[in-house]
């Protein structure tokens, strides 16, 4: 048994059901589980203690939406300037390019970025499986950074030659979709307590697959207990697709076919109406909210205060790299945060709420809210130690409420299973200069 001690924070923010926030407090944890959290530490002997003097710590943040694969296609000039759909289609070719090593080397990429921003925890959507690609090239690389990782296998069926909006080479034949849809469950789903590896199905958006295809991954999903994600509602485009090949909007096409519940989680989520919010709501269908990406396509400010406000399960999202063109989380929150105040005012949406539905409203949304996204006995030990005593934050009254407001923007110290994945703000188990060496040659070639 191995015993770790986190000692002397200058504040703990638990995320419990009370939302204490504690000074001066000690987390004791126990084989990955928090075993204790107090302002004494019992006098406990441990195999390693971590001093927290002059941090604030929180929960791990969690990542509800990402095409990690995207990476390597940043401030790509030809989709710089594009809404969703044009943007889309500037992009495709490039992804139509890429290889399994690719796919590794820019889900490496993208879950460093999110382990130094805080983040314990993330889920991909992988919808291209081009030149051989796999899910487990990114299941492969989260191994190496230590996140625990919640893929999603995706896909696109419908192509251009039959309405839809990817190009023919980049799309499925739905019998080899639904057949790999029950190969990667079957070899690295794990619904055990602290699992690292959880699978989910995610057919990509209603607009480049059929509706035959949707209906089969709910149906394989409830068979399998596994969790449903797909693009919904994101823009105006979206939303005329919608009513113009199904005779509906997205929030009904949905519940039709079987993807509303507590399994379900969906992205973006712009444009969702009074109706569709009220359907997310009775059902406890959640939102992946992607702030940034959502400003960088010109998508619209989501209705994130009256999604909670009705008690829709909300989470963040960074999205893809193609799209934000970051994988920053806490700069997510604070984006999140913004635009609800620009909306509906100062005082629409705390630093407070921002943080929460960046830590627990994650873990709530991919299905384990009762195991991670608060720091409390008897929860994995996914925690983020954030140096509040540097420059960033240097004059602030509020030290919780400056990790949205100030900074700092990266970690200290990042545990995932109490086992330490950054260490004095660096990566543990990867080394960050090869991997940039690695994406750079990597980009070369997709340029050329």
């Amino acid at each position: 048994m191995t015993k770790l001690k986190i000692t002397n924070a200058d504040m703990i923010v638990t995320m419990d059901a009370g939302r204490r926030e504690i000074a001066g407090a000690t987390i004791v944890i126990e084989d990955g589980v928090i075993t204790s959290v107090g302002t004494s530490d019992q006098g406990q002997a441990c195999d390693e203690t971590i001093d927290a003097r002059g941090c604030v710590v929180t929960p791990g943040l969690v990542n509800t939406h990402h095409h990690l694969f995207q990476t390597l296609t940043r401030a790509v000039p030809a989709g710089q300037d594009a809404l969703l759909f044009d943007w889309l289609r500037a992009l495709y070719p490039v992804w139509a390019r890429m290889q399994p090593q690719d796919m590794f080397v820019s889900a490496q990429l993208g879950l460093s970025e999110l382990a130094l921003s805080g983040c314990t925890m993330s889920s991909d959507h992988l919808y291209i499986f081009p030149n051989g690609v796999r899910l487990e090239d990114t299941i492969e690389a989260a191994q190496t950074v230590g996140v625990r990782f919640h893929p999603t296998r995706g896909a696109m069926s419908v192509g251009e030659s039959d309405g839809g909006l990817p190009p023919d080479t980049l799309v499925e034949n739905e019998l080899d979709i639904v057949e790999d849809f029950i190969r990667v469950v079957d070899a690295h789903h794990d619904a055990s307590d602290g699992a690292m590896v959880r699978v989910g199905l995610a057919p990509c958006s209603p607009f480049s697959v059929s509706t035959d295809l949707m209906k089969d991954a709910a149906a394989l999903a409830r068979d399998k207990q596994v969790m449903l994600h797909t693009h919904l509602a994101e823009n105006d485009e979206d939303i005329a697709y919608s009513l113009e090949n199904f005779g509906c909007r997205p929030g009904q096409y949905a519940e039709d076919l079987g993807w509303t519940g507590e399994h379900v989680w969906h992205a973006h989520c712009v444009k969702l109406d009074e109706t569709e919010i009220d359907l997310f709501a009775r059902t406890k269908t959640g939102v992946a909210h992607c702030p940034c990406s959502n400003c960088r396509l010109g998508s619209g400010i989501a209705p994130v205060r009256e999604m909670c406000d009705a008690g829709v399960p909300v989470a963040l999202g960074v999205d893809g790299s193609a799209s934000n063109d970051a994988g920053h989380l806490l700069s997510e929150a604070r984006q999140a945060m913004l635009l609800q105040r620009v909306k509906h005012g100062a005082n629409a949406f705390a630093a407070r709420e921002a943080l929460e539905i960046a830590t627990l409203g994650g873990a709530k949304v991919l299905g384990r809210g009762n195991e991670l996204g608060s720091i409390e006995p008897g929860k994995r030990a996914d925690i983020a130690i954030w140096d509040v005593s540097g420059l960033e934050a240097a004059g602030a009254w509020d030290p919780v409420a400056a990790l949205l407001l100030c900074g700092p923007m990266n970690v200290r110290d990042l545990l995932v299973e109490g086992r330490r994945v950054v260490s004095g703000g660096e990566l543990t188990g990867v080394d960050v200069r090869k991997i940039a060496d690695q994406a750079g040659a990597r980009v070369a070639r997709l340029m050329s």
